[in-house]
């Protein structure tokens, strides 16, 4: 692609979440949305390949369908309160349309089922921009927009998500599909807490951020894309071999790591609001998503010779991408859990 039309792109992808971050009204919010959505089709369809073009569809309708079903909820509430104001959604039926069309744009279960299609198709840079940073802006209106909805529905959507991530991430072969169920468990537990501390929320996007970044970008350096290819690149780099299990392992959830941080002070405060009941599904549901990071884990490090692999070895070819933000990356998504009370100070 052209440098400067992918200059043009990446600003206007910034230019839209910036947007939505900073407006109050809803015109402002489904505007950044809208330009968020435009910038990103072409960098989704930049390879011609007929997977990328279906993908590219798919994610426009769905995109396309939440962003009117914001504008109608936003224009409802208009009529109702007077206000174009976010923070004034006093509209029960107005508040539910707006969360609805939200989980559907970020991927939430039960509005799922575009995203693993979706970013199976896309090569493994552009699926990280779908499953990071076009989380963002989405998710600052969830935020701004959380205490007008109601609460049985905020937790179903959330126990929904992590259940259905877990299960739907067990059969897959393809890496690509497995994050993206890894996405949508992870948004789960960002949902369910929302209601309660949403200072949890924005530290469990933050990790999710940094996690899931580390996973694509390793991913890239290997050109792995499905579990077998995975088993045989212990030969080309053993070091990052070592990281990605561990990130892997963070994702899951496990201590020492970072991923672990998020999981134990939502549980903790799941606890604490007297839910037991939740924090125990949301706890079970964790080990659904455990068992197939696990697998990944035993593909990668413990099919090694002198076992038989079908898959064929790699070449140990220079790779030229950058190191820096994978390095980054993953230093964050494995030692971070030390910092805990210093991060959760700057939440609050």
């Amino acid at each position: 692609m052209n440098p400067y039309v992918l200059a043009i792109l990446l600003s206007s992808l910034g230019l839209g979440t910036t947007l939505t971050f900073a407006s109050s009204h809803w015109l402002l919010a489904w505007m950044g949305l809208e330009i968020n959505t435009l910038a990103i089709i072409p960098l989704m369809a930049q390879h011609h390949h007929p997977r990328a073009v279906e993908a590219t569809t798919k994610y426009f309708l769905t995109q396309a369908t939440a962003a009117a079903m914001i504008m109608f909820a936003s224009t409802t509430n208009a009529w109702i309160t007077g206000e174009w104001d976010m923070n004034n959604m006093s509209n029960p039926l107005a508040s539910t349309m707006v969360i609805t069309a939200l989980a559907l744009k970020i991927g939430l279960a039960p509005m799922h089922f575009w995203m693993p299609e979706v970013l199976q198709g896309l090569d493994l840079l552009t699926g990280l921009i779908l499953s990071t940073w076009q989380k963002l802006a989405p998710f600052a209106l969830i935020i701004q927009t959380a205490q007008a909805v109601d609460p049985v529905l905020l937790t179903a959507l959330g126990i929904t998500s992590t259940l259905v991530g877990g299960w739907g991430g067990l059969n897959q072969t393809q890496l690509r599909k497995i994050l993206a169920y890894s996405s949508i468990a992870h948004m789960g537990w960002m949902i369910i807490i929302l209601q309660y501390a949403p200072q949890l929320t924005l530290v469990a996007l933050g990790t999710y951020i940094f996690m899931t970044s580390a996973a694509f970008l390793t991913l890239k350096t290997s050109s792995a894309t499905k579990i077998n290819t995975l088993s045989m690149v212990w030969s080309k780099s053993p070091i990052l071999t070592t990281t990605t299990a561990l990130v892997l392992l963070s994702l899951g959830g496990l201590p020492p790591l970072t991923g672990f941080m998020p999981k134990w002070l939502i549980l903790q405060e799941l606890a604490k609001q007297n839910l037991p009941a939740t924090a125990t599904i949301m706890a079970l549901a964790a080990l659904l998503s455990l068992y197939f990071y696990l697998r990944l884990c035993y593909a990668m490090t413990l099919t090694i010779s002198p076992n038989t692999i079908n898959s064929i070895t790699p070449w140990r070819t220079q790779t030229t991408q950058s190191s820096l933000p994978l390095t980054l990356s993953t230093t964050i998504a494995l030692g971070l859990l030390p910092m805990t009370p210093a991060i959760l100070m700057l939440a609050t």
